[in-house]
């Protein structure tokens, strides 16, 4: 029987979505341009290859949708019971047939339409043809809306459901509603179930798993069960009857003492009695919880007497307490116990033990005399058999060491060195190259000698920087010397005039007289002077004495160069204006313009307006 992993089902889309996908797929991946002119056979292989793309698109993911969802039949009856509780599965097998019905229409579709396209006579005739085709296979997939959300359903809630194994070994919580079914798988395994006190808060199962005797068990968690006929009961309680029915596994029946339940212990006990036919051949076991509110010791008579006749007929009461957890273990270990006997005892009564025993013969010597013959142990195996049961003192490891010491540790292995001389541990090893001590041949003094040399040559090397440094100081000074340029003026100083500066002197009652040597009326005139020969003209006569500079006096600007009349540098500089247009727009365009990248995308576009109709789907 397979068993399935329902978390890897593909999504089940919608029947539109469907639609989508496969036509915008086939606009994809089939070629897009025909014309009328081309041959008759080409015209018809062009739409004959749509319409079948489009039915092995629609095949292909409807026989994915069959495959990938579980057949009753093939699973274990207990997926197979729980499907029923949870999905109906009439409901379900409909649904699967449904979309088995639609892939065989859709190639029957396909099959039909494609023959009829052979004896198309033009192409208005093979797209109508092709038209029709596309048509009524998603015509027929509309129709399928109901069971694909049906199917995406059932497949989202699979993907949920806890992953259960039915013939590994399992432990099984059930009884009444709010007894501690949840508070003890907690406990005991790495689950992490929801625990409240009010009734069914555990609405479906769960699986925690745990460890014992080196083997990997799961737990399984039930919603709580009510004492009324199985037709009553919903579909919380039917989760818990199907688990029961159908895993091999340990029952834990538990039952809580101190009635805080809501339920009394003959109401629980009569639940017991009447599910108890889904316990035949499956170990069992009483968990009395709540201990730690009322013990059985501290019950009524009649009640005790309850679980003294449970006792008496064979089935172990252990009484726990998921709160201080007091016998929690007791019952794992009793559970774990009961089940593994019973699963050796059931491979025992079957068929394949008789015939591996059949393969096996223990061969048991028979004694010849009365001679004791005793096992030879060699001598080195009984020297170490007795270092292991003598308790003498283990000699201390490098790791002790380092966790008794702790930051004061410092790794030394030198000391465990086995030599003659034990005070040449610590001595410095030579090192020897090509047969010779390398120390054989170092100067002692040579340290020495290169610190000498090296403080000779800093001194060189110091002496020639203090000359570098007084010659830049020698230069320095020689430049602020000859100060060829003068103290420069800022920007902003407006040129003084003689006749004003004299005056200002004069009004302030210097003798300002006989100064046409002084130092600003020769500096005045030599200004003036070079300003006039700057200003001065060339003649018409010179030669120009740059090639660069009569070319460009000869040769007219660019706009105007090559034009043969106004009219035509007219028309021109309109052209650089349309030219310019688009850069400008591009120019003023900002990061809030709002920009279509591309307007028509071919794929979904391209070749579907003629046939009249306006919808891009």
């Amino acid at each position: 029987m397979a068993l399935y992993n329902f978390k890897k089902i593909m999504v089940v889309p919608t029947s539109k979505e469907f639609i989508d996908i496969t036509l915008s797929k086939t606009q994809r991946k089939t070629p897009t341009v025909v014309h009328k002119h081309y041959q008759i056979h080409r015209i018809r292989h062009f739409y004959m290859r749509k319409v079948k793309f489009t039915q092995q698109n629609y095949h292909d993911r409807l026989s994915q949708i069959l495959t990938d969802f579980p057949k009753l039949d093939d699973i274990h009856p207990f997926y197979a019971d729980l499907m029923n509780v949870l999905y109906d599965k009439d409901h379900y097998k409909l649904a699967l047939g449904q979309i088995n019905i639609a892939k065989n229409l859709i190639d029957n579709v396909s099959k039909d339409y494609v023959r009829l396209m052979k004896y198309g006579d033009s192409l208005y005739r093979c797209k109508q043809l092709k038209r029709a085709a596309l048509g009524r296979m998603c015509t027929i997939m509309k129709r399928q809306k109901q069971s694909l959300e049906y199917l995406e359903q059932v497949r989202q809630h699979l993907s949920r459901l806890p992953t259960i194994d039915p013939n590994t070994r399992t432990l099984l919580l059930c009884g009444y509603p709010n007894v501690g079914k949840s508070s003890f798988i907690n406990k005991v395994t790495r689950a992490d179930v929801e625990v409240q006190p009010y009734a069914f808060t555990t609405k479906s199962l769960f699986v925690g798993h745990m460890d014992y005797k080196y083997l990997r068990w799961q737990v399984v968690d039930t919603p709580g069960i009510l004492d009324h006929p199985l037709e009553e009961r919903n579909t919380i309680e039917m989760q818990a009857i199907t688990a029961l029915a159908h895993l091999r596994s340990a029952v834990l029946y538990v039952m809580d003492v101190s009635e805080q339940c809501g339920q009394t212990l003959e109401q629980q006990l009569e639940l017991f009695n009447n599910i108890r036919p889904l316990f035949a051949n499956k170990p069992l076991l009483i968990v009395a919880n709540k201990c730690d509110v009322k013990k059985i010791s501290e019950l009524t008579e009649e009640d005790q007497k309850i679980f003294a006749d449970l006792t008496a007929e064979g089935i172990s009461v252990i009484e726990t307490s998921t709160l201080t957890e007091e016998g929690v273990m007791t019952v794992k270990t009793e559970a774990c116990d009961k089940l593994l006997a019973h699963r050796v005892d059931g491979k025992m009564k079957g068929k394949k033990v008789h015939d591996v025993l059949n393969r096996l013969h223990l061969a048991v010597p028979a004694k010849r005399d009365e001679k004791a013959r005793p096992p030879f142990i060699p001598e080195g195996a009984r020297i170490g058999r007795k270092t292991m049961e003598v308790d003498a003192p283990k000699r201390k490891t490098e790791r002790d060491l380092e966790v008794e010491m702790g930051d004061d540790y410092i790794l030394d292995l030198q000391k465990y060195w086995d030599l003659m001389n034990q005070d040449e541990k610590y001595d410095v090893i030579p090192e020897i190259w090509e047969g010779h001590n390398i120390a054989d041949y170092i100067d002692p003094e040579i340290m020495k000698e290169e610190l000498k040399v090296k403080d000779e040559e800093m001194q060189e090397i110091r002496q020639l920087a203090k000359q570098i440094r007084e010659k830049r100081k020698l230069k320095i000074v020689c430049s602020k010397e000859k100060d060829v340029h003068g103290p420069r003026l800022p920007r902003t100083v407006k040129k003084v005039e003689r006749k004003t500066l004299e005056k200002e002197m004069g009004d302030l009652g210097l003798d300002m007289t006989g100064k046409d040597d002084s130092h600003y009326a020769v500096n005045a005139r030599r200004s003036r002077s070079v300003g006039v020969a700057k200003k001065r003209k060339r003649e018409e006569s010179v030669v120009p004495t740059s090639r660069t500079r009569s070319q460009s006096n000869s040769r007219p600007p660019r706009d105007q160069s090559g034009v043969r009349d106004p009219k035509m540098a007219k028309k021109a500089k309109k052209l650089m204006k349309s030219q310019q247009k688009d850069m400008n727009r591009q120019g003023k365009k900002g990061e809030a313009d709002r920009h279509v990248f591309d307007l028509k995308p071919k794929h979904l576009f391209s070749g579907k307006r003629k046939s009249g109709t306006n919808d891009h789907r």
